[in-house]
């Protein structure tokens, strides 16, 4: 497999706070790798130093062998932002037609239009797109130049769940033609479906590198849910051996390093228990566990 991305001992310094603080990372032909990590945590300004918006205060970064802001690397990626700064009195075929002139070999309009299903809103003016159809124009204007790399910036905040299903098979039809996807996300749902890699970022540090899997595994939590007889309130729970818990309705979800314990002292306390469930912590707790900044 080709290197898409080289990143050796990256700094970023915004004087004294080091925003990036030595990240080696290498991305190759294929792969989709989820950047993961707390707000605050240093991705944002990494994605940065990898798409040429920033250079970095040391160490070194490549798109293709090539300096990141290199016109030779550019024309190879895609990017998709949070915010565009678009024209908002532009229809939506104007902005393509637009992107598509940065691009040596773009693909067609009409394509880019049925890719994100905006073909009823071609015509229209941005400002009256809701905010999911916005997601969809940012990810086909990323797609324009029929690029080799994709970055995606939390791409379907706005979307309902079927709208964000069907992205999630837009990037794997993508990935499954030997194309790279470097992805940041606040939904760890997706990172889950999506990723090959999962690097967890706080402090401007690589805190874990791994497969959804690795790290899923690497943790002891267990997640115990169940239903229960009658609604259930958390505090009524104070005392057992759990982390976390959540009571929606009549559904209790624990997570816990001792799920033995935490059914002996149910049990033992008459709790009426039906439909139980004991199943690997989430995604979502492996990265929490990472990222933990108060010891808890």
């Amino acid at each position: 497999m080709a290197t898409v991305v080289e990143v050796c001992d990256a700094v970023k310094l915004f004087g004294p706070v080091r925003a990036v603080d030595g990240i080696s990372l290498q991305v190759q032909a294929g792969e989709v790798v989820a950047l993961l990590g707390p707000n605050g945590a240093g991705k944002t300004t990494f994605v940065s130093l990898m798409i040429g918006l920033r250079k970095p205060s040391s160490g070194s970064v490549s798109l293709f062998g090539l300096a990141p802001a290199d016109i030779r690397a550019r024309s190879r990626c895609g990017v998709m932002l949070q915010e565009s700064g678009l024209p908002l009195y532009l229809t939506v075929r104007e902005t393509i037609d637009l992107f598509r002139t940065y691009y040596p070999a773009p693909i067609g309009t009409d394509p880019l239009i049925a890719l994100v299903g905006l073909e009823e809103k071609a015509r229209a003016q941005l400002h009256t797109l809701s905010g999911g159809q916005r997601q969809r124009l940012y990810f086909g204007l990323a797609m324009c130049g029929d690029p080799e790399l994709l970055f995606l910036d939390e791409p379907t905040v706005g979307l309902d769940v079927e709208a964000r299903r069907g992205f999630w098979s837009h990037v794997k039809t993508f990935v499954r033609s030997g194309r790279t996807v470097i992805l940041t996300t606040h939904y760890l749902e997706e990172a889950d479906a999506l990723a090959d890699r999962i690097v967890v970022i706080d402090r401007g540090r690589v805190l874990a590198d791994a497969s959804p899997a690795v790290l899923k595994s690497a943790t002891k939590a267990k997640r115990v849910s169940y239903t229960a007889a009658r609604t259930m309130i958390a505090t009524e729970f104070d005392g057992l051996p759990f982390q976390t818990i959540a009571c929606d309705g009549l559904r209790v979800d624990f997570v816990t390093a001792q799920p033995e314990a935490l059914l002996r002292s149910l049990f033992a306390r008459g709790d009426v228990i039906a439909d139980l469930e004991v199943t690997g912590a989430s995604l979502e707790h492996a990265v929490m566990q990472l990222t933990n900044r108060d010891g808890a």
